[in-house]
């Protein structure tokens, strides 16, 4: 099995501290600093969540436009892309549970690509998120995916640096953070090129300040080795 097969296979790649060492301390900062409660966002925010605008920020883009990352995102998608959307979210003590869900595509499997950058370690303890590999393009005659069933499920854990890309139709969830300590991340939006209208569109609903114009290419991206995997 080829690195691209399994990729399609999973929907997902994790990849292991693919943030450099020297710019987490400030990537923390910028987070902190960018926090505002939900009543200041332009549509309310979840109240168990600590959420940071921060979508302006250079490091901030330079993290939503590492080359691993970007060659994971085109190979998904398979098109030219652009980054839609990033924030800062955090689970607060004693919240960030999620229902297993997905994001989903919207005009054709595969259109959608999410990440999530952790600024922190992340386990079970601090709300880590909870994966289903292989959920994202379900076999023909299966049974719909029934959100209850945690039994195929994976829960994530890995070190500060690390980041999950996941086709949006994968299904995932966020999880309890029981200890109270903190995971902080980026959930950072890429959307095929044809969805850029559509985009345009809801921005201001989403809080969205940055440029959107650039378009990533698959083919200027090498793909390598796969990176590592949640299993």
């Amino acid at each position: 099995m080829t690195d691209r097969e399994q990729l399609h296979r999973e929907g997902y790649a994790l990849l292991r501290r693919a943030i450099p060492a020297e710019w987490l301390d400030d990537l923390r900062a910028v987070f902190d600093a960018g926090v505002k409660p939900s009543e200041q966002w332009p549509v309310p925010r979840g109240m168990d969540w600590r959420h940071s605008l921060l979508d302006v920020e250079a490091k901030v883009q330079a993290v939503c436009r590492l080359p691993q990352l970007l060659a994971v995102v085109g190979e998904l998608i398979g098109e030219r892309f652009f980054l839609s959307q990033v924030e800062g979210r955090e689970p607060l003590a004693g919240g960030g549970y999620q229902q297993l869900h997905r994001d989903l595509s919207a005009q054709r499997p595969g259109d959608s690509v999410n990440a999530l950058a952790y600024f922190d370690d992340y386990g079970p303890g601090n709300g880590a998120t909870r994966i289903v590999p292989g959920s994202h393009r379900p076999r023909q005659g299966e049974p719909p995916f029934d959100l209850q069933d945690e039994s195929r499920s994976v829960q994530l854990s890995g070190t500060a640096g690390d980041i999950l890309v996941f086709d949006a139709d994968l299904v995932h969830a966020g999880s309890l953070n029981s200890t109270g300590a903190r995971r902080r991340s980026l959930l950072i939006s890429y959307f095929a090129e044809p969805l850029y209208a559509a985009h345009l569109e809801t921005a201001s609903l989403r809080g969205i300040r940055m440029d959107t114009t650039e378009r990533f290419d698959p083919a200027d991206f090498d793909l390598g080795e796969m990176p590592d995997t949640a299993r």
